[in-house]
C-alpha cells in the first residue's frame, strides 16, 4: 500500500506569517506555521512534517508537491549540497540549510516518491493543504491559534507506555522529581514521548522564538 498526500506552503507578504500543511484525507492531516517565514520554508517544513509524522510506517509515500523547488532540492541537487558541505556549485551557501539537513535526516530508509501537481487547479490533495496552510498563515497574522489537525492516525494510537506532552505529565514528572530527595541531578533521566501533533506545536513554539527544538522542551519544563 502506499500512502498519498499532499504538501503545501504559504506565506502572507513572503516573508510574513507562514503557514505547512499536508493532508491525506479529512481523519490525517496536519497544519502549523510561524509568525515570520516564506513560503519556500513553508512548503519545505509541509514535506519535513509529513516525513516525521508517518515516520513509524512501513507504508511507501507518495507526496504531491506544487513546489519544483522542493521536489527538486530533495530529489535532485541535496547529494551535491552535502558532498561540498551544504555549498551550492558557485559557493554560496544553501538557503534554508536547517530544514534541508532535518529532510535529508527524515529521507534516510524511508521509500518516498515525489509528483509536481499544478497549484491552484482542483486537484483535491493540493487543495485541501494548500486551504490549510494558508489559515496556519492567517492564523498566525492575527495572533490567534491555528487549528492543527488530528495528525496521522493511520499509524494507530500512541501506545500508554509512551505519555504524550500535556499538563499532567509535568505534574507526574514533578512528583517524581520531589520524591526522589537528594539524588544528584546527573542520575535522574527523564524520557518523554511526544504524538506528532505535539511535536509541530513544539516545533512552532520553537521557530518562534527563534530556538532550538531542545530549548523550547527545556523551557516548558
Amino acid at each position: 500500500m502506499t500512502i498519498t498526500a499532499a504538501a503545501d506552503g504559504s506565506a502572507l507578504g513572503n516573508p510574513g506569517p507562514n503557514g505547512w500543511a499536508w493532508y491525506i484525507d479529512d481523519d490525517n492531516w496536519a497544519a502549523g506555521g510561524s509568525p515570520h517565514g516564506t513560503n519556500n520554508q513553508g512548503e519545505l517544513r509541509a514535506v519535513l512534517e509529513l516525513l516525521r509524522a508517518t515516520a513509524g510506517s512501513d507504508e511507501s509515500l507518495l507526496i504531491m508537491c506544487d513546489s519544483k523547488y522542493v521536489i527538486d532540492s530533495i530529489t535532485k541537487w541535496m547529494p551535491g549540497w552535502k558532498r561540498r558541505g551544504w555549498r551550492k556549485a558557485d559557493g554560496g551557501a544553501v538557503l534554508n540549510r536547517d530544514l534541508m539537513e532535518s529532510l535529508d535526516e527524515a529521507m534516510q530508509g524511508r521509500d518516498v516518491k515525489f509528483a509536481w501537481v499544478k497549484g491552484h487547479a482542483g486537484h483535491d490533495l493540493n487543495e485541501a493543504a494548500d486551504e490549510r496552510a494558508n489559515a496556519a498563515a492567517k492564523a498566525y497574522q492575527a495572533k490567534t491559534e491555528p487549528r492543527r489537525g488530528p495528525g496521522f492516525t493511520l499509524g494507530g494510537a500512541v501506545p500508554d507506555s509512551a505519555p504524550a506532552l500535556a499538563p499532567q505529565l509535568w505534574a507526574e514528572a514533578s512528583d517524581l522529581l520531589d520524591g526522589l530527595g537528594s539524588a544528584p541531578a546527573e542520575s535522574v533521566e527523564l524520557r518523554i514521548t511526544l504524538t506528532p501533533d505535539e511535536h509541530a506545536r513544539l516545533r512552532d513554539r520553537a521557530d518562534a522564538q527563534r530556538i532550538s527544538l531542545d530549548e523550547a522542551l527545556r523551557r516548558l519544563i
